[in-house]
C-alpha cells in the first residue's frame, strides 16, 4: 500500500481537516501520518480530525505521532480530535491514560458536529 493509499486527507469545510488512515499505524507508518497531520495543520486547518476506523493496531510511535501534533495543533490554535477508535486502540489509549488528554468521539460525525 502507498503512502498516498494508507493515509487520506479530506476538507469538508473550510478550516476543517479529516486525516484518514486506513491501515495500522506502526514504526513503519508514524512518519507518513506526522507527515499528513502536519500538512493539514500547515494548509490552516482550525479543526483537525483524525478518522482511526481503519486503524486496528497502533503501537508507541502512534501514539507519540497523535501526542506530537495535539501539542503542536494546541501551539496553533487549532483543535484536535480522535474519532471512530477500534477498541483494542481505545484500550491502548486508556493504559496509557491518554483517553484524558485526546478529545474521543465515537464518529467522524461527531467530531464535525460537536
Amino acid at each position: 500500500m502507498s503512502t498516498q493509499d494508507a493515509i487520506k486527507t479530506t476538507t469538508p469545510s473550510d478550516g476543517v481537516a479529516v486525516v484518514s488512515p486506513c491501515t495500522d499505524i506502526d514504526l513503519s507508518r508514524s512518519p507518513d501520518l506526522r507527515a499528513a497531520l502536519r500538512r493539514a495543520l500547515d494548509d490552516g486547518a482550525k479543526t483537525l480530525v483524525v478518522d482511526l476506523g481503519e486503524v486496528e493496531y497502533m503501537d508507541s510511535s502512534g501514539l507519540a505521532t497523535l501526542v506530537e501534533i495535539m501539542r503542536h495543533a494546541k501551539s496553533s490554535g487549532a483543535t484536535m480530535k480522535l474519532a471512530a477508535l477500534h477498541e483494542k486502540v481505545r484500550a491502548i489509549f486508556e493504559i496509557a491514560r491518554l483517553d484524558q488528554f485526546f478529545t474521543i468521539v465515537p464518529s467522524v460525525e461527531d467530531a464535525l458536529n460537536t
